[in-house]
Formats: structure tokens, sequence, C-alpha cells
């Protein structure tokens, strides 16, 4: 009898192993059954219906739907940004203050327009795709002789999928009449109601946590101008140059603080002249260890550090300031490290 319980319990657990984990099983394994995947039509929207916001995402070519073949693992994806800096940040230069997010602008004009909102305040100009709203007239602290008004701009920031904020204080006396165009002043008419704005509105977003979900993004918003305001590009002469879409003064402090991030030394600067004098090595690896290293071995085969001068020139145009490196030794061509340096300089601007 107990031999017969055994086997009839071995074979239950048998055909269980099979209900469960076999090729037709509950558990089974289902990585290779993308292969079966169907090609659908894409979704066909009446014309009395708006479909405006449908698009197709993620097209899959049709090349690569025919001899298709299994992975043997996954692959994991590349990082888009190795020094990617995070939060919220207030940043100053002389009188003027913004608001820097590692968010796009497509996602941070939602998120604005709900500070109005719970606010009560009502937006009398709107533009997602210049990053432009204006409030309607305001209260400020009881203010009985004057009326205020706020334009806020969301620009793309140095950095692709980061965003700055800009905020512009207007007032004019109630007993005139209210402008019907209004010209804003290069500055604000209140600073301190400005920077009150500004640090409000940094402290409503970083107290979100819904910054970076796609759901938040906002379609419009989306047209703002996609280039970061740092790009290296060529010039003319088929050189690698580091454009900045931004004034002079604020391209000398971004540089300095770029070299001085990078732990790059700086031997003589002249903001007049519009140059810095630079000693640069190289960098390593990450898992290296920190700080620069030249490419230079030693007769131990040991690395050592060699350092070379450099001179990196702010050239100032219409609307850019272009960024130049250059080896000081008379190279005719620009080097590996010429080039190296102008990327370090990229990525460390802030």
């Amino acid at each position: 009898m107990f031999k017969r319980i055994l086997l009839v319990l071995l074979s239950l657990n048998l055909n269980a192993c099979g209900f469960l984990f076999g090729d037709a099983g509950i558990f089974r394994d289902r990585g290779g059954n993308y292969n079966e995947a169907l090609i659908l039509p894409p979704m066909e929207i009446s014309d009395e219906l708006d479909s405006y916001t449908l698009d197709q995402l993620y097209v899959i070519p049709e090349q690569f739907a025919l001899n298709l073949e299994e992975f043997d693992g996954v692959p994991m994806p590349n990082p888009i940004e190795t020094k990617r800096r995070e939060g919220v940040i207030i940043q100053n230069l002389a009188d003027r203050r913004w608001v820097v997010l590692d968010a796009t602008p497509g996602q941070v004009w939602p998120l604005v327009r709900d500070y109005w909102t719970e606010l009560q305040v009502i937006l009398d100009y709107e533009n997602p795709s210049s990053g432009i709203m204006e409030t309607a007239w305001l209260e400020v602290e009881n203010d009985l002789l004057t009326r205020h008004k706020y334009r806020i701009t969301i620009e793309p920031g140095l950095h692709s999928g980061y965003s700055e904020i800009y905020v512009r204080h207007f007032e004019n006396l109630r007993s005139d009449r209210i402008p019907l165009i209004i010209n804003w002043p290069e500055e604000s008419s209140s600073p301190d109601l400005e920077r009150q704005i500004i640090d409000s509105i940094s402290q409503y977003l970083a107290d979100r946590n819904d910054v970076y979900q796609a759901s938040s993004a906002s379609l419009l918003a989306g047209s703002i101008e996609a280039e970061r305001k740092a790009n290296i590009v060529e010039n003319d002469d088929g050189e690698q140059i580091l454009q900045l879409r931004i004034d002079y003064a604020r391209a000398w402090v971004q540089i300095r603080q770029a070299l001085e991030s990078a732990e790059i030394a700086i031997v003589e600067s002249d903001r007049d002249e519009k140059f810095f004098n630079v000693k640069f090595a190289g960098i390593i690896a990450e898992e290296d260890g920190p700080g620069l290293i030249g490419r230079f071995f030693g007769g131990n085969g040991v690395e050592i550090a060699v350092e070379k001068d450099f001179v990196v020139r702010l050239v100032e145009l219409d609307s850019t300031v272009n960024i130049e490196t250059q080896e000081l030794e008379g190279a005719e061509e620009p080097s590996e490290l010429t080039l190296e340096l102008l990327q370090v300089i990229n990525d460390n601007l802030s």
C-alpha cells in the first residue's frame, strides 16, 4: 500500500511540474514570445474627433519584423549622461537670478502652471511653444497704490534635459489706465518681489515628486527650442569649438567654474582680454581614481602626469560666445588633449 501511494504521489508531482513549468505551463519561459508578436495597423480616428495628440512614439521598422533572432541575454542600456546634476538650483549672477532644473521644458511647463493654479492666480497670456506665461494684474501685500504683473520664461538649459526658469516683475500705478500692450523692462520693477517668486517656484518644484513622470509632460511645451545652450560644433575652419548661447558675463563665470570643478589649474586669466591660461594633462576613467593624469609612461611602465600649457579663449559674437582651446607649444593641428580639454569644460558646465 505504501509503494502504491508513493507511485501516485510521484506521478502527481511530475504532472504538476509539467503543468507549472513545462512548455505549456503557467510559468513557462516566455523569453522568445516577442518573435510571435503581431504588427497591427495604426489606430484610425474619425474626422469629427481631434487626433493631434496621437503619435507613433515607437515605430517598428518593417525590416526588423523579418528573420527575428532571440537575444542571448538582455542588453544593458548605456547611460545618457555620466555627470548628471540633479535637483532644483537657484543660480545668481550679479543682480540676476534664475532657477535651474534637471527636467525638460515640456515637463516643467505644466508644473509651473499648477503653481499659479494653487495660488488661484489667473494667467492672462500663455505661449507654450515659446515658454512664456504672464499673470493677470495682481494685488501684492495689500498695496493699494500699484498693480503688479509677473512674466515667467522657461528655456532649455546648458545641457540636454535641463531647463531654466526666469521671472520678471512689472508694476504701474492703479490710477493709470491698464496698458493694452506691456513693454517688459530688461530688469524687474521690484527685485525683491522677483526674488520672492523665484524662491517660491523653486521650493514648489523641489517638493513635487512627479517632475519626471511622462504623464506630466506638456505636448505643446515640447515644441520649446530643444537644443541646449552649450554645444560642441565645428567653426568655419573645421575646428571644434564650444558654442554657448548666453551673454559674455555669464559665459566667463561658467567657464571659470567649469575649470575649477574639473580641477584644472588656472595659471593666468584676463576677463577684458577674454582668455584663461591653464595647465591640462588629460583625464582618466573614473574607475582609475579621481583627478587628472597624462598619457606618458615612465621607464618602469608607470603612467605619470604630464601637464601642458593651453589657452582657453572666449570669442564674443552677436548672440553666442564661442570657446576655443589651443595648445601653447605651437602645435599646428589640434591635439587629442586640445579636444579633450574642450569636452571637459563642456561636461563641467552647470
